[in-house]
């Protein structure tokens, strides 16, 4: 099979967000990393309310997959650090209208990012399967 496939176990309990516990990527698969993407705007601008950088940081995410010719399908890992509480009702919101199928992901609350005013940022890992 040459697919990403992901799943949760019957062994572990079930997620307790919108995301997978196992994503396997088929062998001879080309395997892509991003840097982290930050909340900020066609323009330059990064705007101060975090439901907005969460927004353009999916649209973000979505133009640097473009660029290599892939789709949020291609997502294999998300990892997402902010530095304020995160209202999971319009994240999850945003979240499932971007995928299809949940990638694993990791999320963590942390004191700071590369620069004061970024509220979150999103790392992803992507494989394209031959």
């Amino acid at each position: 099979m040459n697919q990403i496939i992901r799943r949760n176990p019957s062994t572990v309990p079930a997620p307790v967000g919108e995301y997978s516990h196992v994503t396997i990527i088929p062998k001879n698969s080309t395997l892509y990393t991003f840097s982290g993407q930050i909340g900020i705007d066609a323009e330059g601008n990064l705007p101060n309310n975090l439901q907005q950088q969460i927004k353009n940081t999916f649209k973000n995410i979505e133009s640097v997959l473009s660029s290599e010719k892939l789709t949020a399908d291609n997502i294999v890992k998300v990892n997402i650090w902010s530095v304020d509480p995160i209202d999971w009702d319009y994240f999850y919101e945003i979240w499932g209208d971007f995928f299809s199928v949940n990638p694993s992901m990791t999320i963590a609350y942390i004191s700071a990012l590369g620069l004061p005013e970024i509220k979150i940022e999103i790392e992803i890992f992507a494989a394209k399967p031959e």
